[in-house]
């Protein structure tokens, strides 16, 4: 009963005080004579855990949640993208959808967490929109999408910053000439993003680009250049919130990020990397590109991850597939698919109670 006990809290000292200040009594009047003292236990025992159990139904609805659209490629025949409920740690609570003739995108939570609505494409560019409960009832097709979901845009997350020097401005520093500064947010460290004149790896968006990079740590003045951290493979532009140039990094205790990207070939496409500035490591994110989304107050964030050339099960195709994945503070990470799949995300949404913002959306196409 000890967990009981430290749920209800302020209930168990108001049920002690009223037995020691004559609810004893009382009870005695309404229980056998003779036996008030056991019979007040039994009742206090009763009411234990019929609160113990309202405690765990309502806890459990406490954590976080994820509904996130995904089309599984098949060998053979046609897929569907379904909708899927999962529980932050990983756990695949159900399947929502499971329609056969058309295409469930962008799920986005109310803002109550109590239903998902989501569009139905059944044809191309045919549209239908329904609703559905988490816990898998209420599936029903709506008139028109609510005004919310229509105005809803993807949250907050980090992109590709335009390179200086590559558009129409003559006078900002060409590419390879340049010196970019940008200090933490606690004022701990400052990256220095040095690019060496005549150096013919600075010119280039290449995995050698970026070895004149380096962290100063601002207290003490020391400095590391970025090839002796480990996990370095090349750094071109240091990512940033979309819509805000100024904002370089994620800080959201314990994580203390930065984000790098870097092109590596046609074949490859691009890449990016978490500098953890705590650890003094560089974490890729993924074979091709990943785009970070925070989750304020987690410690965590969530990626739009994109794999190229993925194998499909029982077949010797592939496809280029996109995941939602979670990153811990200890920049671990959990994939929202099945296990060895090859699939694309069309959309994810998150419901986080009792946090601000209380949903993450994340729109197939962006914006």
């Amino acid at each position: 009963m000890g967990n009981c006990e430290k749920w209800l809290g302020p209930a168990f000292l108001r049920l002690e005080y009223l037995k020691h200040k004559g609810g004893l009594a009382l009870l005695t009047k309404l229980t056998p004579s003779g036996k008030p003292a056991s019979e007040m236990r039994r009742a206090l025992r009763l009411f234990a855990v019929a609160a113990c159990f309202f405690a765990i139904a309502a806890r459990g609805r406490a954590d976080s949640e994820i509904v996130v659209a995904i089309r599984y490629f098949q060998a053979e025949g046609e897929s569907h993208s379904h909708l899927y409920l999962y529980r932050e740690d990983g756990t695949l609570l159900r399947q929502l959808t499971k329609e056969e003739s058309g295409h469930d995108l962008e799920p986005m939570f109310a803002a109550d967490g109590e239903t998902i609505v989501f569009t139905r494409e059944i044809a191309e560019n045919k549209f239908e929109y329904w609703i559905v409960e988490p816990k898998g009832a209420g599936l029903n097709k709506l008139d028109a999408q609510p005004e919310w979901y229509a105005s809803t845009k993807s949250s907050e997350y980090f992109v590709w910053p335009e390179i200086e020097g590559s558009g129409d401005d003559e006078s900002a520093p060409a590419f390879g000439e340049r010196t970019q500064k940008f200090k933490a947010p606690d004022n701990s460290v400052e990256l220095v993003l040095r690019e060496v004149k005549g150096d013919e790896a600075d010119s280039v968006n290449g995995p050698e680009h970026g070895k004149h990079y380096l962290v100063r740590d601002l207290k003490s003045g020391k400095s590391v250049e970025f090839p002796k951290i480990p996990g370095f493979e090349g750094a071109v532009e240091q990512l940033h919130r979309k819509g805000k140039p100024e904002a370089r990094f994620l800080f959201d205790r314990p994580l203390r990020l930065a984000f790098f990207g870097v092109h590596l070939n046609s074949t490859d496409g691009d890449t990016n990397y978490a500098l953890d500035l705590t650890k003094l490591r560089f974490v890729r994110l993924s074979p091709n590109w990943a785009a970070p989304f925070p989750l304020p107050s987690d410690g965590a964030f969530l990626t739009m991850t994109y794999n190229r050339y993925v194998p499909i099960p029982n077949s010797k195709k592939t496809a280029n597939c996109s995941y939602l994945e979670r990153w811990d503070s200890n920049l671990n990470k959990i994939r929202f698919a099945k296990e060895g799949s090859a699939a694309v995300c069309y959309g994810a949404s998150m419901y986080r109670p009792g946090k601000a913002p209380a949903t993450i959306n994340i729109l197939r196409s962006g914006d």
